[in-house]
């Protein structure tokens, strides 16, 4: 085996190595066992409640039911990556909350792969919730659905989605509500392929407007300097003689024809 073959293994194990994809174990439990940036929000009454934070970053609350859940992103070529799933916790159906690495020892499984990642649990899921945060492109949400029901996405402070263009929810059929500065977007059915919600800053909107009307002002500055411009030619090729037109004398048909 060359020096190019070599190499071009090393990187293939590099990549490999940190796609995760040589099993178990990739998820350190530290990560897992990490504090949620605030309470996780287990009775919110939803099948899914899902909280985005400020620092590009989301907190969801899964009811599950069944004997494991994958936990993945699309890619735009089709293909699936896995959440970066950290702090993680599990609820019993009686109520008692363990961390990740309680979970696992407890008889539950967090694998990640190349692709996914998947959560098993110990009591096969009936009755149990699933908690974790992960990251978000900031003002765009977009998450697949792991679980079909009714669904509770929770807006940073000051986030809206009223204006069009700058704000949208899909699927259709949501209602939103704001409650103490933070907007509450609610399906009462989720059997979508995923969900999707473009937000705004509210302090974005003055500016985005100012940026229109400065546009506006430049477009219609350089629409007047041309027309000038255009005006002024005019002017010159009237003043040179170029625009006047030669009026033609009739003196009738030639010699012999009349």
């Amino acid at each position: 085996m060359n020096r190019r073959h070599l190499l071009a293994f090393a990187g293939v194990a590099v990549l490999a190595l940190t796609a995760g994809c040589f099993g178990p174990g990739a998820i350190s439990d530290e990560q897992l066992d990490q504090e949620p940036a605030e309470p996780y929000a287990w009775d919110s009454g939803r099948d899914v409640h899902i909280a985005i934070q400020t620092d590009s970053s989301f907190r969801a609350v899964y009811n599950v039911s069944g004997e494991s859940i994958e936990l993945f992103r699309r890619d735009g070529f089709g293909g699936r990556n896995p959440l970066n799933v950290r702090a993680v916790r599990y609820r019993y159906p009686n109520g008692t909350v363990v961390s990740g690495a309680e979970f696992e020892a407890r008889g539950g499984e967090i694998d990640r792969s190349r692709e996914t990642v998947t959560v098993t649990f110990p009591d096969g899921g009936e009755g149990g919730k699933l908690a974790f945060t992960a990251g978000a492109t900031p003002k765009r949400f977009s998450l697949p659905v792991f679980v079909e029901g009714s669904y509770e996405v929770v807006l940073p402070p000051n986030r809206r989605i009223d204006i069009p263009v700058f704000g949208s929810v899909s699927p259709r059929g949501s209602s939103a509500e704001t409650i103490d500065g933070q907007t509450h977007i609610r399906w009462e059915e989720v059997t979508s392929r995923g969900i999707t919600v473009q937000y705004y800053l509210q302090r974005d909107i003055p500016i985005f407007g100012a940026i229109a009307a400065v546009s506006i002002v430049i477009g219609l500055g350089g629409a007047y300097y041309y027309k000038r411009q255009i005006d002024r030619l005019r002017e010159l090729r009237e003043e040179m003689g170029l625009d006047v037109e030669v009026e033609e004398k009739d003196d009738g048909p030639p010699p012999g024809m009349r």
